[in-house]
């Protein structure tokens, strides 16, 4: 009986520590833009960091690929919103997000493993916090599964 409910606790803590993210945006045309903020058009993008980044216009497109380092944050969180990257873990710290420590960066939820990481992220400006989170996603996000 003590191994069932052992197991059955691991399940339950799986579950739990599990990282989800919930982004409202998955169709690009209504995803926006990295460069401008508008909303996309579907036929404007560029493979960027194993997806795609839609913009609103040649323009932005051309700015993007010209210095793709500068909008680098707002791509991934686009990429995010379009649900071509999924949160794995904490972006800090990599490790399991823990229930209650959500906070919504430009209309992405976003988990964290601790208070202390999601408190400084609520601390910074909206840009910041875009920047802090979505910068470098390689200990928080990775491509969705297809």
């Amino acid at each position: 009986m003590n191994m069932r409910l052992a197991r059955c606790a691991a399940l339950v803590a799986v579950c739990f520590s599990a990282a989800v993210v919930s982004a409202a945006v998955k169709d690009p045309k209504n995803a926006a833009c990295p460069v401008s903020g508008k909303n996309c058009n579907p036929d404007k993008h560029v493979a960027f960091s194993g997806g795609q980044v839609y913009f609103c216009c040649g323009n932005c497109e051309k700015a993007f690929e010209s210095d793709s380092a500068k909008f680098a944050a707002k791509a991934h969180q686009q990429m995010v919103s379009t649900g071509q990257l999924t949160q794995k873990g904490c972006p800090f710290s990599g490790g399991p997000v823990k229930a209650g420590t959500e906070v919504t960066i430009d209309g992405v939820e976003v988990g964290f493993c601790c208070n202390n990481c999601k408190g400084k992220v609520e601390k910074a400006s909206p840009e910041q916090r875009v920047t802090m989170v979505f910068g470098n996603v390689e200990k928080g996000f990775a491509p969705a599964a297809k």
